[in-house]
């Protein structure tokens, strides 16, 4: 790694401080990273550790973006927007509380892909395993007269609802 002060200047405003540091992987394994910070007393490790800390928040917005649609709103005045950021917030927290609470022991089914091992479940995988839980007990009936016919055999209808909820 190398670090550095430098000037973050923006017409019409006073020159800033930054302070920048450039880091590299020895094994060429991953591209270099410049990280920034605007408070030129840290040092380049701080920096670096703050910046590998903001991870796990990055993927709570992320995931909040994807799947509840927070700051991809469709409102156009501001107060309709500071009106649904709190309830999907509010809708964040209960899907979580909802997992806990299916979920006491904390394993919660995580979906894995070929390319990543995730070890513990993320919000999708909450998401996914309320809705499970919501859609499972569904049927597809048939005969008006007899319940028990479905459109459906029970094992497809168990993929198909595993791939809908995810």
């Amino acid at each position: 790694m190398c670090t550095g002060t430098a000037l973050w200047y923006r017409y019409g405003s006073d020159p800033l401080p930054i302070r920048w540091v450039l880091t590299r992987d020895p094994k060429g394994k991953r591209p270099p990273k410049a990280i920034f910070s605007t408070d030129p007393t840290q040092t380049a490790e701080q920096i670096i550790c703050d910046e590998i800390s903001r991870w796990g928040l990055e993927v709570t917005f992320e995931e909040g973006r994807a799947h509840l649609g927070i700051e991809t709103q469709r409102q156009w005045s501001d107060r309709a927007i500071e009106r649904s950021t709190p309830l999907l917030f509010g809708l964040y927290s209960l899907v979580t509380l909802f997992g806990q609470a299916a979920h006491p022991d904390g394993c919660i089914p995580v979906a894995q892909a070929a390319w990543y091992c995730k070890q513990i479940a993320t919000f999708r995988d909450v998401l996914a395993g309320i809705r499970r839980q919501l859609w499972g007990f569904w049927t597809f009936p048939t005969s008006p007269t007899d319940p028990d016919v479905v459109l459906v055999p029970r094992s497809m209808l168990e993929r198909l609802s595993w791939a809908v909820c995810y």
